[in-house]
């Protein structure tokens, strides 16, 4: 062994860490990517891979690598640029797609939808009790795997050789829970959006009724249970952050020292840091936990904040100059206005010429002028009056 090779098997120096390189340079926690998502099917939630070096467009066919060989699938938008972990495990997309290979992807649906419909059949003619939910057929057509829910196990052996005897290709019956069910199907969740299952989430965290008693959530079931009868998965996306904001706040009915004296607390805002407390007289004061904390520590309270200072006045405007009226014109008689008084008696009289020659030529006619005012409806008869009674 050589003297420079016994220094590098010796270990880093007194400052080294472990993560450096020969040359002395730390390694980088984060790498750069660019990341598209693809479709494989349609319906399905897109899975996101790294696009590489290809200038990729939402609707463009590409080829991408699975768990059980090659698989065709559609852009569903454009590649971002995001920084991920130096280890994190991503696939990238291989090549863009051929014409041969978009064909054989409409022919896999095509069998897809016909690899149902048989099934269905052969479930309804053997009695199973079992409830189809998805069928994937692989790129190559070498298996096409059912996906369904059942409440227990389902005997599904005569049903898996009617299968082979009609598909020819080898078949794969692989029983889903209700939430894999969810995430299969699609809907619209609570909250107006996509399901998280079948939007985005790869896999199912654990969730507990403890997540929303921490958030204050009521425990009504219809409110905290999702499209698959389960607790909402958003549950555990903001847990972590209430259960930090929970540490050192009193709990619930427990008694602590307030300015006022000592009371009860009754009620907690964990995002606002606010407990409102019920003191001996039966008068509820509100908090801030920095509040408590001074006064139970000796602390002087904050000073107020300084109040702002008045806003300066505003400039005075300008008065507004009107245009001068010449001495020949008198005043309210601008030009190029009309009096309504003179526009109103120049139509009066055209009426009443209008009228008058009607009645002339009525007369000349023979004719007797029409009546003037309001006409009755055709077919609608005079109300006779009543002739009063002698007498009265």
């Amino acid at each position: 062994m050589t003297d420079n090779e016994h220094d590098r098997s010796a270990g880093p120096g007194p400052l080294g860490t472990g993560d450096e390189d020969v040359t002395g340079e730390a390694a980088p926690a984060t790498r750069r990517v660019r990341l598209v998502a693809v479709r494989r099917r349609p319906g399905w939630p897109p899975a996101h891979y790294e696009a590489g070096d290809l200038d990729l467009t939402p609707g463009e066919w590409v080829v991408v690598p699975t768990d059980h060989g090659p698989e065709v699938g559609v852009v569903a938008g454009r590649p971002l640029e995001v920084e991920l972990p130096a280890g994190a495990p991503l696939a990238r997309v291989e090549r863009l797609a051929s014409t041969r290979e978009i064909d054989l992807y409409y022919q896999n649906l095509e069998a897809e939808k016909e690899a149902r419909e048989v099934c269905r059949e052969r479930v309804r003619a053997l009695g199973l009790a079992m409830k189809l939910v998805q069928v994937e057929r692989y790129f190559d057509g070498s298996k096409v795997v059912f996906a369904y829910s059942a409440e227990g196990r389902v005997d599904f052996r005569q049903l898996v050789r009617d299968l082979v005897r009609a598909l020819h290709t080898r078949v794969e019956m692989r029983q889903i829970g209700i939430r894999h069910e969810a995430k299969a199907v699609g809907g619209v969740g609570h909250c107006g959006r996509v399901l998280c299952c079948a939007g985005f989430l790869g896999t199912f965290d654990p969730v507990s009724i403890r997540m929303a008693k921490a958030q204050n959530l009521p425990l009504n079931p219809g409110k905290i249970s999702g499209r698959c009868g389960r607790l909402l998965c958003c549950l555990n996306y903001e847990y972590e952050t209430y259960r930090d904001l929970r540490k050192g706040m009193p709990k619930m009915g427990r008694r602590c020292l307030t300015p006022a004296g000592e009371g009860k607390v009754i009620r907690q805002d964990v995002l606002q840091q606010t407990l409102k407390v019920l003191l001996p007289d039966g008068s509820q004061v509100e908090y801030t936990l920095d509040e408590l904390r001074r006064f139970q520590n000796g602390e002087p309270p904050p000073p107020p904040p300084s109040p702002e200072p008045p806003p300066p006045p505003a400039a005075p405007e300008p008065p507004v100059s009107l245009p001068e009226t010449s001495a020949a014109q008198p005043e309210g008689k601008a030009r190029g206005r009309r009096r309504p008084k003179r526009r109103r008696k120049k139509k009066a009289a055209a009426e009443a010429s209008a009228s008058a020659g009607k009645t002339e030529a009525a007369a000349a006619e023979g004719t007797p002028p029409a009546r003037r005012g309001r006409s009755r409806r055709p077919g609608r008869k005079r109300p006779r009056r009543r002739k009063k009674e002698e007498g009265s």
